[in-house]
């Protein structure tokens, strides 16, 4: 990721113009064991070279000088995880002046949510692994991703719109126990069904099917489904940004 001249002294350091980079915080869903709740997770990377070789960090890397901020989130992804968002919401820019120990770094941050199905496209390798967002093992990562992290979630948790979660989490049909489900993992905390029921009755987005969820031992639910129209507001194509 660093740009730095393997000859800049510190204080020559000081003086050289910041480097650009891109992280993404990509959130997924992993089904509960043996009846748990489901889990709220995200992809990490192994770094394998200094500052902070050997921490987990977040799936990012350099600006190339003909591409788009979008297009180098959406090329450092592919590259190190093998995942490529439909779309990509800019998150925010990170640039303290210490955030690096090596030269001064700003970081775009991107965002995404993905569903189980592109969850499972991740690149399979002892460098890139899938953490529950609550695993102690992640309270430390490189540089200041875990405020990256946190300031996602607190994204999350405060701008979110039901039926858009539910079409990015879940794809285009799901049960309202799911949609909960989701929910919970969200805020990390349970939901009483019958309140979450009314609340969905004013979502616009959301709408219920003929269809019913097949197999099961009992009354099989109802199927709803996303009803809204064209990207979300709050994100980009990874291609234009």
């Amino acid at each position: 990721m660093s740009s730095v001249p393997g000859w800049a002294n510190v204080n020559e350091r000081r003086n050289l113009p910041p480097a650009l980079a891109v992280s993404t915080v990509i959130l997924g869903i992993r089904e509960g064991q043996d009846g748990g709740p489901d889990k709220l997770c995200l992809p990490l990377v192994r770094r394998i070279r200094q500052p902070h070789a050997g921490l987990w960090a977040l799936p990012g890397g350099p600006v190339d000088a003909r591409e788009s901020l979008g297009q180098a989130a959406g090329r450092n992804l592919a590259e190190t995880t093998g995942l490529r968002p439909s779309y990509l919401e800019q998150l925010y820019t990170f640039g303290d002046i210490d955030r690096s120990p090596t030269h001064r770094l700003v970081t775009i941050a991107y965002f995404a949510l993905l569903n189980a199905d592109q969850v499972g496209a991740t690149v399979q390798d002892e460098n890139v692994a899938w953490f529950d967002i609550d695993d102690p093992n992640i309270a430390q990562l490189a540089f200041d991703h875990r405020k990256i992290v946190d300031y996602a979630l607190w994204r999350l948790r405060n701008k979110t719109e039901y039926g858009q979660i539910a079409h990015r989490l879940l794809g285009e049909r799901f049960t309202l126990a799911a949609l909960r489900g989701v929910y919970e993992a969200i805020l990390g905390r349970r939901l009483d069904p019958a309140n979450f029921r009314r609340t969905l009755k004013n979502t616009a987005t959301i709408e219920e099917t003929d269809e019913y969820l097949a197999g099961g031992q009992h009354r099989p639910p109802r199927l709803y489904r996303y009803v809204g129209h064209g990207p979300d507001p709050l994100e980009v194509d990874p291609t234009q940004a």
